[in-house]
């Protein structure tokens, strides 16, 4: 099979971490016999830096004719620190979500044996969770219009909109991953104060109607915040709107114990992009102690997702277990006293690992 990937490294450890997973990539391509095509663009404070836009014409048409983009992370601290800047690191990321027609965002909150005791939660609480929150990316307050200030400048305003066919391609998307699950999808909501939120309702039970065999429940966001905390291993495949899922799925990373663990995926209607959910990490960058387990894992969710290769992506998620379990981690989720390996490290351990398999 054919694999035809746009590699973004983008700012901080970005690079480092991308040249272990598409190191992983090879391996496993390899491996299997896959065709592995692949160009790197910029995207991020490298893009400013190089042409002005933070995702520049030249990256959006390699994501177009790509068959799925594998990001690293984008955010520098020369604009963090400089709030006259009208030109931002992440505002690439808003625009690769709209031209690509990104509106769901996964992500799947895994614990590992290994890590437990890092979790804040109780590890009777949080041993085996094993739960997925798909975020709706298009819609809600972070791009409801009109949005702005008085002329005074003591009154501000946003404003939340949701369109029925957005709530209704997320929320099947929810069920359809139920189906492969544990069969249960929990809509996030509060219903009983917004106006969008009653929309969300409506919808959601029209299409629980259309899977009968999955079992559905309806929480509202304080409470579904709540019960992360309490009855983690209680959720299955959770869906809700842009600014809940932006909270809930921070909140549900903190479980696992490491932010350095956690892949996602955000689905578009052209192309799809896999990349970890941590930062640039920019007081890390190039000194190649950054944990580049997140980016492998959604590499493989990529295999997974964007290709179907099952087989191939249970061997990377193989091989991340094996390396954890054998403690070649980098000093992010080393054990106290125990060896830190340097992330070129890592990625070699797991190479190796994948061409013995």
């Amino acid at each position: 099979m054919k694999l035809k990937i746009a590699v973004l490294p983008g700012d901080g450890i970005g690079p480092e971490i991308m040249e272990v997973a598409m190191n992983v990539m090879k391996a496993v391509c390899k491996k299997f016999n896959h065709e592995l095509e692949y160009e790197t663009a910029l995207v991020g404070a490298c893009a400013i830096d190089a042409t002005g836009s933070p995702y520049p014409d030249e990256t959006h048409k390699l994501c177009m004719e790509s068959d799925a983009v594998l990001f690293g992370a984008i955010g520098s601290p020369k604009y963090d620190n400089d709030p006259t800047a009208k030109v931002r690191p992440e505002q690439g990321l808003l625009a690769m979500r709209k031209q690509l027609g990104l509106y769901a965002n996964i992500r799947p909150v895994t614990t590992f044996p290994s890590l437990i005791y890092k979790s804040p939660l109780r590890a009777d609480l949080v041993d085996g969770a094993d739960f997925m929150c798909i975020r709706e990316l298009t819609g809600g307050l972070y791009f409801g219009r009109p949005q702005g200030r008085s002329e005074d400048g003591n009154t501000a305003y946003d404003t939340c909109v949701y369109h029925r066919y957005e709530i209704e391609r997320i929320v099947r998307l929810a069920y359809e991953y139920a189906l492969k699950r544990r069969k249960k999808v929990t809509v996030v909501d509060k219903a009983n104060i917004l106006a969008t939120s009653r929309l969300w309702r409506e919808v959601a039970k029209e299409i629980a109607a259309e899977y009968p065999d999955v079992t559905t429940e309806y929480l509202y966001v304080d409470n579904a915040a709540m019960r992360m905390i309490q009855w983690p291993k209680d959720f299955d495949v959770l869906v809700t709107e842009n600014m809940f899922g932006d909270i809930l799925t921070d909140e549900g990373s903190v479980i696992t114990g490491s932010l350095g663990m956690l892949p996602s995926a955000s689905v578009g209607i052209h192309t799809s992009v896999f990349e970890p959910i941590h930062g640039s990490y920019p007081q890390a960058a190039g000194k190649d102690i950054a944990n580049p387990l997140a980016t492998v894992l959604s590499a493989a969710m990529m295999l997974d997702y964007s290709f179907n290769l099952k087989a191939e992506a249970e061997l990377v998620r193989k091989a991340v277990n094996a390396s954890m379990d054998a403690e070649v981690v980098t000093e992010d989720i080393a054990a106290k006293g125990a060896k830190a390996y340097r992330t070129s490290e890592v990625g070699k351990w797991l190479v190796d690992y994948i061409e013995k398999a």
